[in-house]
């Protein structure tokens, strides 16, 4: 019985999420998986990989890969501008956790969101594909779109990104 009260006190409690801003769009990650946010700073490009993985940065001397989650989701690139910026976050990919930087336009607040505050991802009505939602998050009169950040990352869908260029994006 106090597991199963443990567990809907889990499924209650309020979470944090990180709210950001690409193309226009407000996105949300848990405020768990971010390790860091950080200025832009120049990225290394490296030969071969798709257009939405940018290169690599340097982290305080790691190798961090630098994804634009806007040109992943078919919204296409953006200037860089002063408030453009890197949220650093922590994927599990095979298995494995890996730290990458996602391009931002900018960072906007963290947001407290209660489990009644988060609806189903809707089937239709946004230009982000569904499967890369958790949900919508309800905030006063906005929504805000809750990413699934592991499925986004997974390596799957890196490797597909790759398979994509290499065969001219067919």
């Amino acid at each position: 019985m106090l597991t199963n009260t443990n567990t809907l006190s889990e499924i209650i409690r309020p979470a944090q999420y990180l709210g950001f801003s690409l193309a226009g769009e407000t996105y949300a990650i848990e405020l768990l998986r971010i390790r860091e946010i950080i200025e832009h700073v120049p990225i290394t490009r490296v030969p071969g990989m798709p257009s939405a993985v940018l290169g690599v940065i340097n982290l305080r001397g790691r190798v961090v890969p630098v994804v634009d989650l806007a040109v992943k989701m078919g919204l296409g690139p953006r200037p860089i501008t002063r408030w453009t910026c890197f949220v650093v976050v922590e994927a599990v990919m095979d298995g494995e956790r890996t730290t990458l930087g996602l391009l931002a336009d900018s960072v906007s607040e963290v947001l407290d969101l209660a489990p009644d505050d988060v609806e189903p991802p809707p089937a239709f009505g946004t230009r982000t594909p569904v499967d890369y939602l958790r949900g919508m998050g309800r905030q006063e009169q906005r929504f805000i779109l809750l990413l699934d950040l592991d499925r986004v990352l997974s390596a799957e869908e890196l490797l597909g990104l790759v398979g994509a260029a290499a065969s001219g994006g067919a």
